[in-house]
């Protein structure tokens, strides 16, 4: 997308691009463009979101599986499901209730206390938090570009301007 440094008479900030003065043409790609950054981002935010979700059950996980076991007594609780893959399951059996291992990626697995597995894990739920609303702004932003994007290409159609993709040239 070619810059203009236009800061003058517009009140334009300096890099911005006038879009009036860009050609259908121009204006499909930067749709187009536009179009593929969001869909992007708004990949990436259902992924963030799938991750967090899965911190929070690892959270309900521990104080279910291991930390509730150990406030019911260890009559029956002892028996528990493995996760294998994210729909297969096997009967498992805790052996010790003082350390879980925790899942800190890549395939590398750290052995910690209860307590500082859901003070891990809850701390990379509020990271996902801040990088969520981050996201969601940028993600408001492009929305907001699109729409005036497309805005400007509804105009200059309805105006009849590069109708056959030449346009005038200002």
């Amino acid at each position: 997308m070619a810059s203009q440094n236009e800061s003058s008479s517009d009140g334009a900030p300096q890099g911005t691009v006038n879009l009036a003065s860009l050609s259908l043409p121009q204006l499909r790609s930067l749709q187009t463009r536009l179009t593929s950054e969001l869909e992007h981002l708004t990949t990436s935010h259902a992924k963030l979101r799938a991750a967090q979700a899965k911190f929070r059950e690892c959270v309900r996980s521990i104080n279910d599986g291991v930390t509730g076991s150990e406030a019911q007594g260890t009559s029956g609780r002892d028996e528990i499901l493995v996760p294998l893959t994210s729909s297969l399951y096997v009967k498992g059996r805790l052996t010790d209730r003082e350390k879980v291992l925790v899942d800190v990626g890549t395939g590398f697995y750290v052995e910690k206390t209860s307590e500082k597995a859901i003070a891990f894990y809850n701390d990379k739920v509020k990271g996902l938090d801040e990088n969520l609303v981050e996201l969601e702004k940028i993600v408001q932003g492009k929305s907001s570009q699109l729409r005036v994007v497309e805005e400007m290409l509804r105009q200059k159609m309805l105006s009849g301007e590069g109708a056959d993709g030449a346009g005038s040239s200002a």
